[in-house]
């Protein structure tokens, strides 16, 4: 194929950044030069405290690196009324970082799971997941109550995740649901103003923003199945960059990671992600994976669950079997309905 003049241009310009950036400070543990690694993420708190954790790990791994984190605004950052559903879904946080990473303006970003599309652009994967947090849904009351059934009725409580809400409204259908976006400290604000009786956010990014304190309740995986994903923080990086993916190898845990992809197996496969009413959960213990997923009606009039247990090393087969058994109930109906729906 013939190449023109502009495209070599343009590559040579992008091959001459790259080579600007990833030169000069030599790592001998490794055996190659790199100079900065530009480390892209979200400018929300949470993101960005993500960021500061991941720069922090490498650093304290390689003291002699350098590690500039690079914020960037990503259009779910600013479309911020309606519900995700609404507005393209979750690849609204991830887009304009993957971007970056494809262009060679940045090495490496970093994402929290849940907000990861099934689907990687092509050239791109996830280098690492580290450690996951608190995988929790937590309630965040300013009635100060422990749990959903304490709270009266009809009261009003705030969340943009349909996963969430479904599940809420099949247990306390007097409630009110109101759909809530923005960052952490934004939405706490909007409770602290009294537009809410309470709000459900995830415990894990409340942990990490020092807000644990706020946290009136943890709601109990059988009242609340979590988001693929949740608590667990990634690194994107280009497929062909050797060099970075081998200096984030040490932040990487693999007993999340088995169950991170056994749930992204999961939501995958149901074409799930926020857009849907699907929420999916693993567990590892002695070597043995318990994986539970749910499909619902966003009205929480019906739930359906499935849980499978098995060898860890059958994750994936685990996995399909969950999606079956779903399927087999009818999840597969309730899901193209609401594809159709636009949920």
């Amino acid at each position: 194929m013939t190449r023109r003049a502009g495209d070599r241009d343009s590559d040579g310009l992008r091959k001459s950044r790259r080579f600007l950036r990833m030169t000069t400070l030599t790592l001998h543990h490794f055996g190659f030069s790199v100079t900065t690694l530009h480390l892209g993420t979200r400018k929300s708190a949470l993101a960005l405290w993500q960021a500061t954790h991941v720069r922090d790990r490498l650093l304290a791994l390689h003291p002699d690196l350098n590690v500039t984190i690079v914020p960037m605004t990503t259009m779910g950052d600013r479309q911020l009324s309606g519900p995700l559903t609404a507005s393209g879904g979750k690849a609204l946080f991830t887009k304009e970082l993957e971007q970056g990473l494809s262009e060679g303006r940045i090495d490496l970003a970093v994402h929290s799971m849940k907000d990861v599309v099934a689907q990687l652009p092509e050239g791109l994967t996830i280098g690492a997941i580290l450690e996951r947090e608190d995988p929790r849904d937590a309630l965040v009351s300013a009635l100060r109550v422990a749990g959903l059934d304490d709270l009266p009725p009809g009261a009003r409580i705030g969340t943009a995740s349909l996963r969430r809400s479904c599940q809420i409204r099949h247990g306390r259908p007097d409630l009110h649901i109101e759909t809530l976006r923005g960052n952490v400290n934004s939405r706490l604000a909007r409770l602290d103003a009294g537009e809410f009786s309470a709000i459900i956010l995830a415990a894990a990014g409340l942990k990490r923003l020092g807000l644990a304190e706020r946290i009136s309740g943890y709601l109990p995986i059988n009242v609340s199945l979590p988001a693929a994903s949740q608590g667990a923080i990634g690194i994107e990086c280009r497929q062909a960059d050797a060099q970075t993916t081998a200096l984030i190898a040490p932040l990487h845990h693999p007993d999340t990671a088995l169950c991170v992809e056994a749930e992204r197996a999961v939501t995958g496969a149901l074409e799930g992600g926020c857009r849907l009413p699907i929420a999916a959960f693993a567990t590892l213990e002695d070597d043995r994976l318990t994986l539970r997923a749910l499909v619902g009606e966003p009205d929480g009039s019906r739930l359906l669950t499935e849980t499978r247990r098995g060898p860890a090393a059958q994750a994936a087969a685990i996995a399909r079997a969950v999606v079956a058994g779903l399927l087999s109930q009818g999840a597969g109906t309730i899901i193209e309905r609401l594809l159709k729906e636009g949920a």
